[in-house]
């Protein structure tokens, strides 16, 4: 808390948002680079395999089994899965949909309200998260009880029941590696339309309850003095507008957001998709408020550069 308070203070962005990312990105270089095995010892005389995918990669290469090549294989759809997801996230980011206001007291001069894609930025996945994770808790506790009644679990995977097919399945691993078959496109079709869904409802809910909504926005924008050109200055017309824009991106939004998820998690993403998104948008909006901020005071070739 009192590095968060110093960020806020005399730094950029959220102190908590930073450590967040901060982890998020270590786990991401451990699992790249790391030469220690699960146990933690060094892979050299171990007999283990290291955790880091591009170690695993060139010592698979190095034995030149048919084995081998398919951990190489599993190894590189890893790495290149986060980085397919990374750069889908920042596109996806990026896009949004700027609506021309005029100040009504200054004519001749107006401004674009911005808004994002994902209209409700990572909430509905995180919210979707939390409620597969008390699914899961359930679970243990009802098998626990001798009434599975939501499933069962073989150690820390859930072996059958509905919290199966809320479980995350890989893919990518399951086809190098010839155990792919037809239950495992159904689950994971499951598991990808349960995340657009639930993230959908979550987001529909947070719009109301947060103040993102057609007429909290306009009643924002009507106090600050401004007004869509060609309109009266009417909270309900204003309202009316908004809701063409907002009502759509909160639904594309929230699908597009749960696919992704859903995506980093069937391919075998480095972390889970929430996390990773997480710390996508996280440093894609440091990377926003450094340029909002200091774009004046920048050299002419780093302002061109941040502008892109």
């Amino acid at each position: 808390m009192l590095m968060d308070e110093v960020v806020n203070k005399w730094g950029i962005g959220s102190g908590l948002s930073l450590f967040i990312a901060a982890g998020v990105s270590a786990e991401v270089f451990i699992q790249i680079f790391s030469p220690l095995t699960t146990t933690g010892a060094f892979f050299v005389g171990s007999g283990q395999a290291p955790v880091g995918r591009i170690l695993v990669i060139f010592l698979s290469l190095f034995q030149g089994s048919v084995e081998s090549m398919k951990t190489a294989l599993i190894a590189f759809s890893e790495i290149a899965a986060t980085a397919i997801v990374f750069l889908l996230v920042v596109y996806v980011q990026a896009m949004k949909v700027e609506i021309p206001l005029s100040f009504g007291r200054i004519r001749g001069y107006g401004i674009r309200w911005p808004l994002k894609f994902i209209y409700t930025s990572n909430i509905p996945v995180i919210l979707v998260a939390a409620l597969m994770a008390n699914f899961q808790l359930w679970a243990r506790l009802l098998e626990s009880w001798g009434r599975p009644i939501l499933g069962t679990f073989s150690g820390n995977t859930p072996a059958t029941g509905f919290v199966t097919w809320i479980f995350p399945p890989n893919i990518v691993r399951n086809l190098f590696s010839g155990t792919f078959a037809s239950i495992d496109l159904a689950h994971a079709l499951t598991y990808i339309l349960f995340m657009i869904i639930g993230a959908v409802i979550f987001s529909i809910f947070w719009v109301q309850t947060s103040g993102m909504d057609a007429k909290s926005q306009a009643k924002q924008i009507l106090a600050s003095g401004l007004s869509m050109p060609g309109f009266r200055q009417d909270p309900r017309i204003m309202e009316r507008l908004l809701q063409r824009y907002i009502g759509p991106l909160t639904i594309m939004g929230a699908m597009a957001i749960g696919f992704l998820a859903a995506l980093a998690d069937i391919s075998g993403a480095l972390v889970n998709g929430t996390s990773l998104l997480l710390a996508v948008m996280i440093v894609f909006r440091l990377y926003e408020d450094i340029a909002k901020q200091h774009m004046y005071d920048m050299h002419p070739m780093m302002r061109k550069f941040m502008q892109i």
